[in-house]
């Protein structure tokens, strides 16, 4: 019971040195602040406008292109319908595309990397990297574009097409840093006590590796939404009506620039979720980096 105490309390120092750390920077806290409430707006998105039907098919031609007013914020586009409101329903697509890419292209990346790194100078090694190193070598947004493109316009292909391009560059962190880690003497004690080789993988080198995972994942959430928003720009993301900013932006681009509101709205829309997530990843790396060294 007392050894479970003093563990408690020590990783609640440390929790607190890490949000230390990470609330230092000034930028930090309002790339956090910018990051909840974008999950705030996307979660609560129905309760927060009066026009919640203009999320789906909508045609109120009387009300179409509108500019910005207290009645609509944002303005209306060519059918009448809220931009503030297909924004913000956009955010939850957006979001649960990241989500989901980013929760199958992780565990794939890191998995693959840590046994590489593990088991460097062997066939195993030699395969896995020589295969990540070729789906490094095509741009991502070509490869995204290439994959999308042989397949049905949907939204699951889109996530599809995004996770395919997204796990070699997990792969590559973790196998620097399993293959550093592989010589450290705490791994090699447990190699000579017996372990196991799942035991030394998960308990002795993957710890050390997640600091950048966490930090690359932060970093990744806006380039995700990005990539997404691209390929909904160029027609081959969300077909079924649901609002998403990429397919927003493309449409609001035929009518730049006299009705400029469906255009600059959107494009601000990705912007703020870029910068808001890039500046939390940022104090998320300062922090997890810094804590690390002093520890």
């Amino acid at each position: 019971m007392e050894q479970k105490y003093t563990r408690s309390i020590r990783w609640k120092d440390e929790l607190h040195r890490k949000w230390f750390l990470f609330s230092r920077n000034k930028l930090t806290l309002v790339g956090f602040a910018i990051v909840i409430l974008i999950l705030l707006l996307a979660v609560f998105a129905p309760f927060l406008t009066p026009y919640a039907d203009h999320a789906d098919i909508f045609i109120d031609y009387a009300n179409a292109s509108q500019a910005p007013s207290l009645q609509h914020l944002c303005g209306t586009d060519v059918f009448g319908r809220d931009i503030l409101t297909r924004i913000l329903f956009s955010l939850r697509s957006a979001l649960s595309m990241a989500l989901l890419v980013l929760s199958i292209a992780v565990p794939v990346g890191v998995m693959l990397g840590l046994l590489a790194g593990y088991l460097r100078g062997t066939i195993v090694d030699t395969i896995i990297m020589r295969v990540t190193d070729v789906f490094l070598s095509v741009p991502p947004i070509l490869l995204a574009l290439a994959i999308a493109a042989v397949m049905e316009a949907n939204m699951t292909n889109t996530m599809l097409a995004v996770t395919i391009m997204w796990w070699p560059w997990y792969c590559r962190v973790v196998y620097s840093m399993a293959s550093s880690l592989r010589s450290e003497n705490y791994v090699i004690s447990a190699e000579l006590m017996g372990a196991s080789r799942g035991h030394i993988l998960f308990r002795e080198i993957l710890p050390g590796c997640l600091s950048p995972v966490f930090t690359k994942m932060a970093l990744d959430v806006g380039w995700v939404i990005l990539i997404g928003a691209t390929l909904n720009y160029v027609g081959l993301g969300v077909q079924d009506g649901a609002p998403s900013l990429g397919q927003m932006l493309s449409d609001g681009v035929s009518y730049m620039p006299e009705y400029w509101w469906m255009t600059i709205f959107p494009s601000l829309a990705i912007a703020i979720i870029i910068l808001g997530f890039n500046l939390f990843g940022d104090g998320l790396r300062d922090a997890l980096s810094k804590g690390d060294q002093e520890t």
